[in-house]
């Protein structure tokens, strides 16, 4: 959504801080996603009066333009664009000017003549999206003055996105009036220039009634849920006035002539789309909102000829169909220079009918972006007139009797209860009842008491407000996030435990991230084929697919990567995998998933530069089975981890407690000759319903038994310091390094903190039979200090019980 400075401080005097305006949308919970100056990017055009113009015989596409720049010399300039006649005021862009495209304008020779500068359009100037003739300037300057000072158009432009569930935000009446309402300034429409006769008050009918001398007619229920029309006669069709072409053109829109760009003006200010048809074009002097027939065309405003669906809604004459509701008008009844009468269509559409028929076209517009999420219905009387005015004002003309209003069934306003117990409750900090009653006044609710509670019935354009929540969470959002305390407050634990799934998600990730891993989170489509589940809406016919297997999506990851030179890959994931089902949905499966190939770390200026060195430094499958031994055993721990030769691709199948839950192999990539092996491991964590998948590598459903739930215990952070010491021991070969550290574990009892094996030896010194390991131990005490005394009695206790169980000796040399 295109907002501009200077159109909200017309609504609402919101004062010249473009940053502050910004930051107070965000606090309205609106993202700014750019801050664009608008027009202040011509330094070095000035203003030029055209002397005369001149064809040259060898040049077709271009002619000479003789203009005085007012600096007593006549220049000429090459020009492509014909729309220009002597007399005519147009910028200038001077040599050495710097275009908002980043061109700089230099003297450049066309026919072994030089051009002096260039005459600009509005899209060169930055000012809009007109290419198709230079911009004339309707000012009473005299050439050279500076186009700035000629023509003050600097703004600012704040490039807004705003929610879907928010339609009433898509005009700048929308946000002025939610700024507005947080900064307590007051909000108004600006009057027009020019005091107008008002327009009668519409006649209203059910589905059929007449504006002026057009009859116009709903054919069924539910197609339109408001449709009001005006006949105009007597305007004069022309180029808009400069104000209303600047402020288009800050939003980015085109002037085209007086009366479309009156909609446009007031689709940007309002929100609401208008549309005006050429009065002498429309058969039967009858208007018809029906459906469309089967397979109907019409030529749309540009210059598509479009066939219809039945489903599709149309504005019709007594013959055929000139516009399609709620998207574009027909190109047989356009306003053109020759138009006189004018009828004026303000509509409400249903947004489930537009957005269907806007994707079946393949066509979006500003009318179709708005209807679809939702405008408010009572605004289209106010739009009428609004637009009605303009056009009187630029075009001249008079209303053909008053306007027709049909089909409006006002939409039922329900009244809402609002306890301010609950606005404390939910917000955490009470809110007194009159700055409640204030902060939702302010954005058009109406609120009265009711005891000690609150009514509210919510404004015709917030159809998002439907429940008690909705409003706290208006008050919040209102008061200001910020205003609430940072201070964690006593609050009752929940009762229900995290999701396995979860737990095991967070417990794989951790282990995986601290391998040295990058996670990715692709979509889960592929390319796919027979026996996989096809999407019904695919983003892309190339990735029609649900995936089967995570090492899928991870080699197209790698492949990416390969492509682009980088060949040290180290990637994982955990997502879903989907089979197909007979019920309605896939059977869906959570696993995780590991590509790994090239160096283990990345490289470093100090590693030794070797063939040697190359040959150990990267993964082989002996890695690749090393990180899937304890991939699984992280994922199931406590169960029995076993790794069996593969068949075929497949290295390896992984068996937890005698079940294949994962495979080990060697992936195929399309991968340069320079590529080192890709290893992948694949390991299913749980099911995601009552139906399994089978796993990776496996054609038959097995059954799958989820992972128990882990409960994570609070401790404290140490406030006393620890006692270490460390054990060099003479190990019998036959006893295993885990047995040792089992007895030391037991025998040191709870205040052993930390016990690790830091180092081996065999050779000189150590006897036959045997290998010297050495420990660190760590011990502490949560509340004191350990005295040496307490750590000599455990060294004793500890070895005495090494000696005895498992004959290991301390190692004295």
């Amino acid at each position: 959504m295109k907002i501009v400075h200077s159109w909200l401080n017309e609504l609402a005097a919101l004062g010249d801080d473009v940053e502050l305006i910004a930051a107070n949308m965000t606090d309205l919970g609106l993202a700014v996603d750019d801050i664009l100056h608008v027009g202040n990017t011509v330094d070095g055009v000035i203003t030029a009066r055209v002397v005369r113009t001149e064809r040259h015989p060898d040049a077709a596409k271009v002619h000479r333009v003789y203009v005085d720049a007012g600096d007593g010399r006549e220049r000429h300039v090459w020009c492509g664009a014909f729309n220009m006649q002597a007399g005519d005021i147009v910028p200038l862009a001077t040599p050495g000017t710097a275009m908002p495209d980043g061109r700089v304008i230099e003297p450049k020779p066309i026919l072994g003549l030089q051009s002096d500068g260039m005459l600009c359009s509005a899209r060169e100037l930055g000012l809009g999206e007109e290419q198709d003739g230079i911009l004339e300037l309707d000012v009473d300057v005299p050439p050279g003055t500076p186009f700035l000072k000629a023509l003050p158009i600097g703004d600012v432009r704040l490039v807004v996105d705003v929610g879907a569930n928010r339609p009433d935000l898509l005009s700048h009446l929308g946000l002025a009036r939610e700024i507005a309402a947080i900064t307590k300034k007051p909000m108004a429409l600006p009057a027009l220039a020019h005091a107008l006769a008002p327009v009668p008050r519409a006649s209203a009918g059910g589905h059929a009634g007449r504006a002026g001398s057009i009859e116009v007619r709903v054919a069924d229920e539910g197609l339109v849920r408001r449709f009001m029309g005006v006949v105009i006669r007597g305007v004069t069709v022309g180029p808009s006035p400069e104000w209303i072409v600047r402020r288009l053109a800050s939003v980015g829109s085109r002037s085209i002539n007086n009366i479309v760009d009156a909609s446009n003006y007031v689709l940007h200010e309002l929100g609401q789309p208008t549309h005006a048809f050429d009065l002498a074009k429309l058969g039967g002097a009858r208007v018809n909102v029906r459906r469309a027939t089967p397979d109907e065309r019409i030529t749309t405003l540009d210059g598509v000829e479009r066939t219809l669906r039945d489903t599709m809604v149309v504005i019709a004459d007594a013959e055929r169909p000139q516009a399609i509701a709620g998207i574009m008008g027909g190109r047989d009844s356009e306003v053109t220079d020759a138009t006189t009468d004018i009828f004026l269509e303000v509509a409400n559409f249903e947004p489930k009918r537009i957005r269907s028929a806007r994707r079946e076209l393949g066509l979006t517009t500003d009318a179709s972006y708005r209807f679809e999420r939702g405008v408010d219905v009572d605004l289209a009387s106010r739009a009428l007139e609004r637009v009605t005015q303009i056009i009187l004002m630029l075009a001249g003309g008079s209303t053909d009797g008053p306007p027709v209003d049909l089909a409006h069934d006002p939409p039922q306003r329900r009244t809402i209860a609002l306890r301010p117990s609950r606005v404390a409750r939910l917000l955490g900090e009470a809110v007194a009842t009159p700055e409640i009653v204030s902060h939702l006044e302010s954005v058009g609710f109406v609120v009265s008491p009711s005891g000690e509670n609150l009514n509210v019935v919510a404004p015709t354009w917030r159809g998002d407000v439907t429940s008690e929540v909705d409003l706290i969470e208006e008050v919040a959002r209102l008061r200001g996030y910020d205003s609430f305390s940072i201070e964690l407050r006593p609050a009752r634990p929940g009762n229900v435990g995290d999701d396995a799934n979860w737990i095991t998600s967070k417990r794989v990730r951790e282990f995986l991230v601290g391998a040295g891993l990058l996670e990715v989170r692709p979509m889960p489509f592929v390319i796919g084929g027979e026996n996989f589940v096809r999407l019904t809406n695919p983003l892309s016919e190339n990735e029609a697919f649900l995936r089967k297997e995570i090492l899928d999506s991870l080699a197209r990851r790698a492949e990416y990567n390969l492509s682009r030179m980088n060949g040290d890959i180290r990637i994982f994931e955990i997502g879903s995998v989907f089979a197909p089902s007979t019920e309605e949905t896939p059977d869906e499966e959570l696993r995780a998933a590991v590509l790994v190939m090239g160096r283990r770390t990345p490289p470093h200026f100090s590693d030794p530069k070797s063939p040697e060195f190359d040959a150990w430094v990267t993964y082989d499958h002996w890695d690749a089975k090393a990180i899937a031994e304890e991939l699984a055993a992280v994922s199931y721990p406590g169960a029995g981890i076993e790794l069996a030769s593969g068949e075929g691709e497949n290295l390896w199948t992984i068996l937890v407690g005698g079940e294949v839950c994962g495979v080990v192999r060697r992936l195929v990539l399309d991968a340069p000759v320079w590529a080192a092996p890709a290893f992948g491991i694949e390991l299913r964590l749980a099911a995601l319903d009552a139906r399994p998948v089978a796993p990776p590598g496996e054609n038959a459903h097995r059954p799958f038994e989820r992972p128990a739930i882990s409960v994570t215990r609070y401790q404290p952070l140490p406030t006393t310091p620890a006692s270490e010491f460390d054990l060099a021991l003479l190990v019998p070969d036959t006893v295993l390094g885990a047995d040792v550290e089992a007895v030391m574990r037991r025998v040191s009892g709870k205040l052993l903190e930390n016990v690790r094996l830091f180092d081996r030896y065999v050779g000189q010194g150590v006897e036959a039979g045997h290998r010297s390991l050495a420990w660190r131990l760590t011990f502490r005490h949560a509340e004191r200090t350990l005295r040496d005394r307490e750590i000599d009695a455990r060294r004793s206790d500890i070895l005495r019980a090494l000696a005895d169980e498992l004959n290991v000796r301390q190692r004295t040399t």
